[in-house]
C-alpha cells in the first residue's frame, strides 16, 4: 500500500510538472506575440511622428502641390486613428482594417515622393535628405517588425495546436490563434518600370 501511495504521488508530481511546463510555454509564446506586436506599433508610430516634419519641408518648396500634401496628412491621421489592441490580434477584420489604413499612408507617401522628384532644389535640401533617410529606415524597420511578428505568431499558433500543448490550451487556457500580418492587396504584382 505504501509503495502504491508513492507511485501515485510521483505520477501526480510528474503530471503537475508536465502541465506546468506546457502552461508556462504557451504563456511565454503568447507574450512573444504581444511583444512583437508592440514593436510594430512603435515603429508605425515613429513613421507617423516623422511625417509632419517631411510635409512641412516639402510644403515650403511645393506650395501648389497642396492636394498631395493634404492626402499625406489625411492618410497619416487615418493610420494613427486605426488601432488594434492585443485582444484584437485574433480578429482578421481588425488586422485587415489596420493594414488598409497603413497601405493608404504608404500610397500617399509614394505620391509625395513623386512630387519631390519634380523639385530638384528640394531633393538637394539637407533637411529633406535627412528626413527621407529616416523615413526609408523606418520603412525597413516596419518590414523587419512585421516579419518578427509573423514568426512569433507562427510559433504561437503551432504550439497551441501541437500535442500535448493543445490539451493544456483546451483544458486550461483557451487561447485563440493570432492573425498574421498579411501583404497588401496587389503587392504580389510587380510594378512596371518605364523609361
Amino acid at each position: 500500500m505504501k509503495k502504491l501511495t508513492w507511485i501515485t504521488v510521483l505520477l501526480i508530481a510528474i503530471s503537475v510538472l508536465f502541465f506546468g511546463y506546457g502552461y508556462n510555454k504557451l504563456q511565454v509564446l503568447e507574450e512573444g506575440v504581444f511583444t512583437a506586436w508592440g514593436n510594430i506599433e512603435s515603429t508605425l508610430q515613429r513613421r507617423a511622428d516623422i511625417i509632419p516634419n517631411l510635409v512641412e519641408v516639402v510644403k515650403g518648396y511645393a506650395k501648389h502641390e497642396r492636394g498631395t500634401l493634404l492626402a499625406v496628412v489625411e492618410a497619416r491621421a487615418k493610420a494613427t486613428s486605426t488601432n488594434i489592441s492585443v485582444e484584437d490580434l485574433s480578429s482578421a477584420e481588425a488586422m485587415a482594417n489596420l493594414q488598409k489604413a497603413q497601405a493608404g499612408l504608404s500610397s500617399a507617401l509614394s505620391r509625395l515622393l513623386v512630387v519631390v522628384e519634380r523639385y530638384p532644389d528640394l531633393k538637394a535640401n539637407q533637411n529633406f535628405l535627412d528626413l527621407q533617410h529616416q523615413l526609408e529606415g523606418i520603412e525597413n524597420r516596419i518590414n523587419v517588425a512585421r516579419q518578427r511578428y509573423n514568426q512569433a505568431v507562427g510559433n504561437f499558433n503551432s504550439a497551441i495546436r501541437k500535442f500535448p500543448n493543445n490539451l493544456i490550451n483546451n483544458s486550461l487556457l483557451n487561447l485563440e490563434r493570432k492573425e498574421y500580418f498579411k501583404a497588401d492587396e496587389g503587392s504580389k504584382i510587380a510594378p512596371k518600370v518605364k523609361f
